[in-house]
């Protein structure tokens, strides 16, 4: 059985989805871009303006679940130029303890949603 998460915190989805899906201990969020949840604008003044708004969007969608960064065992990175990749990886390393990072790729796509620089989703346990 599945369980929709949404919260107010982060974006509302902008098409047919939810913001995460939990099935039993397994929680499978939606990819987040750099909205501000509070406005619905763009956050997009630099790449690490735009990467902190994005893992903050990510972490209010784990925290619906009752989740952190801890419970992540797979990312997934979309990003627009992979010049870019230095600064975002930096931004995201913030958010993980190196030594319980969890899985992960990064890959470089022709355009995302909004035409953004990054996108990021996660698959989560309890």
């Amino acid at each position: 059985m599945k369980k929709i998460i949404t919260t107010l915190k982060a974006p509302a989805p902008i098409g047919p989805y939810n913001q995460a899906v939990l099935s039993e201990n397994i929680l499978y969020t939606s990819g987040q871009i750099a909205i501000n949840p509070e406005n619905g604008e763009l956050v997009l003044s630099s790449i690490k303006e735009e990467t902190t708004q994005v893992m903050e969007n990510l972490k209010e969608v784990l925290a619906a679940a009752d989740m952190t960064f801890e419970n992540v065992i797979k990312t997934s990175i979309f990003i627009s130029d992979m010049h870019n990749f230095g600064e975002i990886n930096a931004v995201y390393g913030e958010y993980f303890n190196e030594e319980t990072a969890p899985a992960r790729e990064t890959v470089e796509v022709a355009n995302l949603p909004k035409f953004v620089n990054v996108e990021i989703s996660a698959i989560a346990v309890r």
